[in-house]
């Protein structure tokens, strides 16, 4: 007798396997913190340098923008490996401590940090060439991602993300800069969308998440930071139990006693504390970092204010301090005030999203100036008080110096509007913030940036003055 044979045919297979990808998607979750005094850690105090190393400390802040801003930063560390500094056998790219950055200026920061020098080999082939947007595109005519999408755990955002981390960042998670501990620091930034505060990838931040962030993928990172509203939706992140030897930091825990007298520092700490109530928020979701600050320089602003970088001022380490912040913001013409008829709903939304970006970004370059300059003022008038009492005093009477009087500030903001000649302004004001930019005008980008950077009149002291 035949035995009889059950072979399902390939469209049940398929069904099947179909199935089996819709119900198991998932995006990839942030893992739990199971120590908070693990001794490998992804904060800049680690990433620890020759004494002398802090010396000339130089910050770059790279903007959003696409693909336009992830050119113009390449263009400025190209020019900076281009510039050798006297009588040392170092360029001045070896010179920069960190680098935060927003969105598109993600992917250059994140490559270098990651591959150093190999970006001059590689970042142009492995992203600046390639239309990172018709690739994903492509993506979704897959019948598999179709049911992928359909979880609602999983959606374009992880998509994306796994593309960079298949083709562009090798899979390579925080703990390879941990364990290098290498400077530059690079400090990824993307907006909480709960609060709309700046959320950046350190283990400073996912602490107070319970998380560890050595074990995230840096191709995660730079997704959250340039998920752009209406285009991509939030990565999440998982809020998990304390370990049981975390304890808030003091700095915090002072920070909200002090609500009438430091609002702002109040508030920044707040932030962060929220998340020790896990019932109340048991996720985070995050966007494009520039929502919170499309020049990355707040998360310098932070630095210094938390002690770190002006800890080095105090102690005379830092005597020279250049910040470079590359703002690939272009500023696309508007036509409302021509019209009579007020702008659609897709036009409205598009401005509320860019808003703040568009008014804040200069207001915080010189913010960021007035709070350093204030010491240097403050020490130029200690220095005349201390002549005046020298000429008319006879009993030498001598007033303490500032910590840190030695101190040098120099601040290049490059923007497209320090071209000289209109056509060219106007010519890459206009270009689109997307992920897919002509060849030609990828090399266009890459040689402004330098341009800007050699012609900028206060990167021209610091160099007149090294």
């Amino acid at each position: 007798m035949k035995r009889l044979s059950f072979r399902p045919n390939l469209l049940t297979s398929f069904i099947l396997i179909i199935l089996f990808c819709s119900g198991c998607a998932h995006y990839q979750v942030n893992q739990p913190l199971e120590t908070a005094t693990q001794k490998e850690s992804y904060d800049f105090d680690h990433f620890n340098q020759p004494p002398d190393a802090d010396e000339i400390f130089i910050v770059l802040t790279f903007s959003g923008g696409g693909t336009r801003a992830a050119a113009l930063a390449y263009g400025v560390l190209e020019k900076m490996q281009a510039i050798k500094l006297p009588n040392s056998p170092k360029s001045l790219l070896d010179e920069i401590d960190v680098i935060s950055t927003v969105s598109g200026g993600s992917f250059t920061g994140a490559y270098y940090a990651l591959f150093g020098e190999n970006i001059f080999t590689d970042f142009k082939k492995k992203f600046l060439y390639r239309s990172i947007e018709k690739e994903l595109t492509l993506k979704l005519f897959n019948p598999i991602t179709w049911f992928r999408l359909a979880s609602p755990y999983f959606s374009r955002i992880d998509l994306a993300a796994e593309l960079y981390d298949q083709t562009i960042f090798e899979s390579k998670t925080f703990e390879t800069l941990a364990q290098k501990a290498k400077r530059p620091f690079v400090i990824v930034n993307a907006t909480n969308v709960y609060q709309g505060g700046r959320f950046e990838f350190t283990s400073d931040q996912f602490r107070y998440l319970g998380s560890d962030v050595l074990s995230y993928p840096m191709a995660r990172a730079v997704a959250a930071s340039s998920a752009f509203p209406f285009l991509l939706v939030p990565i999440s992140l998982v809020n998990y139990i304390y370990p049981s030897d975390f304890q808030i930091p003091q700095e915090d825990q002072l920070a909200l006693e002090d609500y009438w007298n430091n609002k702002r520092r109040y508030y920044s700490s707040l932030n962060n504390v929220m998340y020790e109530n896990k019932e109340e928020h048991p996720f985070l979701h995050l966007m494009d970092g520039g929502l919170a600050d499309n020049l990355g320089l707040r998360a310098i602003y932070d630095l210094y204010v938390r002690g770190n970088i002006r800890q080095k001022i105090n102690n005379n380490k830092i005597k020279r301090f250049l910040v470079i912040v590359v703002n690939a913001k272009p500023k696309a013409p508007q036509d409302f005030d021509k019209r009579e008829t007020p702008p659609g709903l897709a036009e409205v939304g598009l401005k509320t999203c860019t808003l703040s970006m568009e008014n804040y970004s200069f207001e915080t370059v010189e913010i960021f100036k007035e709070l350093i300059s204030e010491r240097i003022k403050t020490q130029k008038h200690i220095n005349d008080c201390q002549k005046l009492l020298d000429t008319h005093c006879e009993d030498g009477f001598t007033i303490t110096p500032l910590a840190g009087s030695q101190l040098k500030l120099y601040i290049a903001d490059l923007t497209f509007d320090n071209l000289p000649q209109k056509s060219e302004r106007d010519y890459f004001n206009n270009l689109p913030t997307s992920f897919t930019l002509n060849k030609s005008v990828v090399d266009k980008l890459i040689e402004v940036g330098g341009r800007l950077l050699e012609e900028h009149p206060q990167f021209k002291k610091f160099m007149e003055e090294y």
